[in-house]
């Protein structure tokens, strides 16, 4: 059920370049269960900022909720500047997120390319208390850009890509993934050339998570609309924020 709640700030401490982890407190969290959601938060009084910014969660444990975002503009900077005791109000959960249900002993690999990485980690460590093998690769631009490595270490195999060689392996996520056999299914998030070039390269089954700018969240505005590749599907689109932001490798179209 779609709720409100003003969740208290614990802590929030920069974990790279312009990039942030805040943990908010709360009894919202009952209701976060399901990694790939987002949570819509209220930048100040809602005046001055009239649209929530849209974030994913990047983990849940008990009342805690963690989020990782980039300082992109004025909204994410007022949300940079939030203290231990602080109230920042939630509106959540939101969205279709990644399916786990009855999977287990299986084969997987993470992709996650910048900002794109958080939600994989709660995902993640629910693939992994079903049983399942995780693989992990994340693609960063620079060394200095990089966070959440040593998380994924703990839950499998995991591979760091930076573009311009400073850290890891030099090259994009593509390069590393073409290498990797025994796979058998595959979830992604990240820009959505990453998640094209991906889903293009991997033939099992997957899911992929859309980063997109959304204004109201909840399906009203059309803001956030994809074409779906299925020509004979009778509404012929999805809205990100209300049918994903997680779908089916080949259902939507990616541009």
């Amino acid at each position: 059920m779609l709720t409100k709640e003003d969740m208290i700030v614990v802590k929030q401490v920069r974990i790279a370049k312009d990039t942030y982890e805040l943990i908010l407190e709360g009894e919202l969290t009952l209701q976060m269960n399901e990694p790939g959601q987002f949570i819509h938060l209220q930048i100040g009084n809602g005046r001055e900022h009239v649209l929530r910014r849209p974030i994913s969660m990047a983990d849940v444990n008990g009342n805690q909720l963690t989020i990782v975002y980039r300082i992109m503009g004025a909204g994410t900077k007022w949300l940079a500047e939030r203290e231990a005791g602080d109230a920042i109000n939630v509106l959540a959960p939101l969205g279709n997120g990644f399916p786990t249900h009855a999977i287990s002993n299986t084969n997987i690999l993470l992709v996650g390319g910048g900002v794109g990485v958080p939600p994989l980690y709660y995902l993640g460590k629910k693939l992994k208390a079903q049983g399942n093998r995780l693989t992990t690769v994340l693609g960063f631009q620079t060394k200095d850009a990089v966070f959440y490595e040593q998380r994924f270490r703990e839950l499998g195999d995991c591979i760091v890509t930076t573009n311009d060689g400073s850290y890891g392996q030099t090259g994009f996520v593509t390069d590393v993934i073409s290498g990797l056999t025994e796979i058998n299914r595959y979830y992604a998030c990240g820009p959505t050339p990453m998640l094209k070039a991906v889903s293009q390269q991997i033939s099992v089954p997957g899911y992929i998570s859309l980063e997109e700018r959304m204004g109201c969240g909840v399906g009203a505005c059309f803001a956030c609309v994809c074409s779906t590749i299925d020509g004979n599907d009778k509404k012929g689109y999805r809205k990100i924020c209300q049918d994903g932001p997680v779908f089916p490798a080949n259902e939507v179209v990616l541009v």
